[in-house]
């Protein structure tokens, strides 16, 4: 099949979503790089911006905007691979993404990895959202022989049940290999010899769930489905979560395992609270908050082509070489500004930090992140509309996994 064919299927207010969510993620990889403090509990601050003892309403919002990108991403992933299988029989869909996701699993260990690290010898491995898409997508890939109710009870049953977890039921599972890749293993670094080790940071059983779910949604954008009927669900749908989270996030009943509380530097805070909800894993309120206003959004934006939706669908069209090419322009930034400041090859590894060229007195404070974050994005702009071009217009198998 021709990338052609291909994009006769693509959904603009997907790709638009799809290029928000991607432009806002560039901001917390930014954040991540660049930030420095020069305040007391500097390091605490730096690391957890959502510590309602030490962050300021400024840094935690530039984390907290940026928690839409990871849920948004991985469900849109689930609706994009329905649409692929609009043009695939089973057996080929299900290949498709079996494969794509195993390339994806190993993009993450070398190439993504590599982007955040700029380490070659590969002294940690990071699983992150695009190992958990990965591994999604490959159980996505087994499961598509199944009834599309069936695939949606399923992924029901991980997005709505696994904070039963958080009762204690389950803590006997903590530290299996498997239970900890697959739920519990949250930050949790192991070693695989003497001198490398990887770290899990996205468990991948609630993403997965976020997947399957978004795989059920991908029906109302098939061809002859009703585009009122199609924004009237996703209204609804996306109402009902924004009211779910309200409703359990205020009595602090179940659907995230840090309740909100009463804090002691003021009411802006408290609120802060009532928003900070539990991402490793993703709990089911963190969920709600986020794909909840997500799908609020597509509805509206369907029809709407201006400017800003042009620049957005750019981006969202391309997103894995978006993804990919994004964290070395970063990182190089990191070594330019490495070495204009002084810093020499004795600062280029960092005790307990993982970037290299990254030493802790490196940086800006929130203005120079923000506006290293544009420059990041507009230079990102061109490389995008330039590969999206040649990718619409070439046939190369391996274009349909960049």
């Amino acid at each position: 099949m021709s990338n052609q064919a291909i994009s006769r299927y693509r959904v603009q207010s997907i790709d638009v979503l799809r290029g928000i969510v991607m432009v806002i993620m560039a901001l917390d990889h930014v954040r991540d790089f660049f930030f420095k403090v020069d305040i007391g509990n500097a390091a605490t601050v730096a690391t957890d911006p959502t510590n309602m003892a030490t962050t300021t309403p400024a840094l935690f919002f530039t984390r907290w905007i940026t928690h839409f990108c990871a849920p948004v991403f991985v469900f849109l992933s689930g609706a994009s691979a329905f649409l692929v299988g609009q043009k695939k029989n089973k057996a080929q869909l299900s290949a498709f993404l079996i494969s794509r996701g195993i390339w994806l699993v190993l993009v993450e260990w070398f190439i993504i990895t590599l982007g955040w690290t700029f380490d070659p010898l590969y002294h940690i491995f990071i699983l992150q959202v695009i190992w958990a898409i990965g591994v999604s997508m490959i159980i996505l890939g087994f499961l598509v022989y199944l009834p599309v109710a069936i695939i949606f009870l399923i992924g029901f049953i991980i997005v709505f049940g696994h904070n039963l977890t958080d009762y204690g039921f389950a803590a006997e599972l903590k530290g299996n290999m498997f239970a900890d890749l697959a739920y519990f293993g949250v930050f949790k670094i192991d070693a695989i010899s003497a001198s490398r080790f990887y770290i899990i940071v996205y468990s991948f059983l609630p993403w997965t769930g976020m997947m399957l779910l978004g795989y059920c949604m991908g029906i109302i954008y098939t061809s002859g489905f009703d585009p009122a009927r199609r924004q009237k669900i996703l209204r609804n749908t996306g109402l009902t979560l924004v009211l779910l989270f309200l409703v359990l996030r205020f009595t602090n009943w179940y659907g995230d395992p840090v309740p909100w509380s009463s804090q002691p530097r003021g009411p802006i805070f408290t609120f802060l609270s009532f928003l900070n909800l539990n991402k490793y894993p993703p709990s089911l309120l963190f969920a709600c908050m986020t794909i909840g206003p997500a799908l609020l959004l597509l509805s509206g934006i369907e029809k709407i082509r201006n400017w800003f939706t042009g620049i957005m669908n750019v981006y969202g069209r391309v997103p894995m070489f978006y993804y990919i090419i994004h964290f070395y322009i970063i990182h190089t930034l990191v070594v330019i500004l490495f070495f204009i400041t002084g810093h020499g090859s004795k600062d280029i590894v960092t005790p307990n930090n993982i970037f290299l060229f990254r030493p802790s007195d490196l940086g800006f404070g929130l203005p120079g992140v923000y506006l290293v974050w544009v420059f990041v994005v507009v230079v990102l702009y061109p490389l995008c509309k330039r590969y999206d071009r040649y990718k619409s217009t070439h046939t190369h198998w391996w274009l349909k996994y960049i």
